[in-house]
């Protein structure tokens, strides 16, 4: 008997205008984790959803056989009956709901209609003591933290049987502990007969729990490795994701920094909700022009409070403190205000603040700074065509045409339409809060190559990031944060992570 539980033979998917999967082939081995690798569209979790159902039989090309029988999946449901349970990058939890509520929602323990909360009760913990979550099954999903809700996917997963579990990013949105301790989940998983299939841009976590890895790359498969027999590294991977060598990760640049141009002085913010809760603690820093500049921290330090709190005042309650720009004292009491001041932010949540998903890029583009389109209050769609295709042209946006949809897009093709729609606005001060979350490592060069040329035309870059080689590699100048303070500022030639990590963790330095 073949030891294969999964066969995608020559899978071919098209949207109209892009062929999104052309004769893709996978096989996964009965108790073994695979990894899927790409680039941002390279068809990734369209092959996943093609799998499960969410893109029904018909509506693509070629045969998936599990266990050795064809399937015709027409949904979801029909995919999990047989032990196929796939976890989204998005959450599909329900805020509002229990945990009980939500691992069994859609699958409820009843008699004749009628749910059986106790059995439910007692289920739900033995579900999430296989997790290692120790938490109440009563506890509302919104009270607890995204790593513990992505474990309450997985409980729900379980919950179904699951005999091939699909994660598509799991760690994209968690910190170094709860991706840590995810991934031993999984390999306790295996341990169990379990098969698993993980997409991650983040190549070090599948180095440690792969088994194998197919690549994929413009929605066709380039090669299927042995993670042990193959003596894969991060660069042979890459190499297959890119279709070339990527020999620095960063792209080389010799700084131009002129004088200190931006300022924030004895900065304090409160939580907008509760009002006795300093969020942000006397905070000073600076900016140069031509500069990069970094912010680290770990989780809950306060970095994206502070760059909410600074632009225009979109976080917090009785702020305080001194913003000097060009020498000049300023207020940015709204939004508004800010980019009028040449002030931009990019948002960590790029789907939820960064764009609207429903319109299409070159309205999303042009977004920030409408009246530069307009004349007397009226749009020029001429104009905004115009801008939306340059800009495609100039960040290498993949897409059929500037009419497309943002939320069609691939997260790093997303970023860069984000990136457009504040470069477009022209601003001094520009703020990345995240800036490749998510994003595979050839679109992380492209973006990486975007931001030092915005500092060689002089501008001021402020860089908020959870990978600490990111800001090794693109900064000038390190702040670090902890518990809403500046715990310590290092320069390029004596930052290290060690160095960092000491900062991140070190309460403030009291004056």
């Amino acid at each position: 008997m073949s030891n294969i539980i999964l066969e995608m033979r020559k899978i071919t998917k098209e949207f109209p205008g892009v062929k999104a999967l052309e004769n893709v082939n996978l096989k996964v081995k009965e108790g073994e984790i695979h990894a899927l690798c790409g680039e941002n569209g390279a068809g990734k979790s369209t092959l996943m959803k093609v799998l499960s159902g969410v893109y029904p039989y018909g509506s693509y090309t070629g045969d998936i056989l599990f266990n050795g029988q064809v399937c015709s999946f027409k949904d979801i449901k029909q995919s999990e009956e047989l032990g196929i349970v796939i976890i989204h990058q998005e959450l599909a939890l329900i805020p509002e709901l229990s945990i009980a509520e939500n691992i069994f929602l859609g699958n409820e323990i009843a008699n004749n209609g009628v749910i059986n909360w106790n059995l439910t009760t007692i289920k739900t913990k033995e579900l999430l003591e296989k997790v290692g979550l120790k938490e109440s099954p009563n506890t509302k999903v919104d009270a607890i933290g995204v790593g513990k809700q992505q474990l309450v996917e997985i409980a729900k997963a379980l919950s179904k049987k699951v005999k091939l579990l699909i994660l598509d990013e799991p760690t994209a949105s968690l910190n170094e502990d709860d991706s840590e301790n995810l991934l031993n989940l999984l390999l306790e998983f295996k341990k169990q007969g379990m098969s698993a299939i993980i997409i991650s841009h983040k190549l070090n976590e599948i180095e440690k729990v792969a088994d194998s890895i197919t690549i994929l790359r413009d929605g066709q498969t380039i090669e299927t490795l042995d993670m042990k027999k193959d003596n894969v590294t991060e660069d042979r991977i890459i190499k297959g994701m890119v279709g070339r060598d990527l020999t620095n990760r960063y792209p080389d640049r010799t700084p131009k920094i002129g004088k200190t141009f931006f300022e924030i002085k004895n900065w304090n913010v409160y939580h907008p909700l509760h009002s006795d809760r300093k969020v942000i603690d006397d905070v000073n820093l600076h900016i140069r022009k031509g500069e990069i500049v970094g912010i680290a921290g770990l989780m809950g330090a306060g970095r994206t409070e502070l760059a909410m709190s600074v632009f225009g005042k979109s976080y917090g309650k009785k702020i305080s403190g001194e913003i000097i720009k060009d020498g000049q004292g300023v207020q940015f009491h709204d939004v508004k205000t800010a980019i009028d001041h040449g002030m931009a932010y990019v948002s960590e949540d790029r789907k939820g603040n960064g764009l609207i998903l429903m319109d299409d890029i070159k309205q999303n583009i042009t977004l920030a700074s409408l009246e530069k389109i307009s004349k007397q209050a009226i749009l020029d769609k001429n104009k905004e065509m115009i801008v939306g295709e340059e800009y495609r042209k100039k960040l290498r946006i993949k897409t059929p045409s500037i009419f497309q949809k943002a939320g069609n897009l691939s997260g790093g093709n997303q970023q860069k339409i984000v990136l457009s729609k504040w470069i477009f606005s022209e601003p001094d001060i520009l703020i990345l809060d995240e800036p490749t979350r998510g994003i595979d490592v050839g679109a992380k060069y492209e973006i990486y190559s975007i931001i030092n040329d915005l500092a060689m035309d002089g501008k001021g870059i402020l860089i908020i990031s959870s990978e600490l080689p990111e800001l090794l590699g693109m900064c000038d100048r390190i702040y670090v944060m902890n518990e809403g303070s500046i715990t310590g500022e290092v320069t390029r030639e004596e930052a290290s992570q060690e160095k960092l990590m000491t900062y991140m963790t070190k309460s403030k330095v009291r004056r």
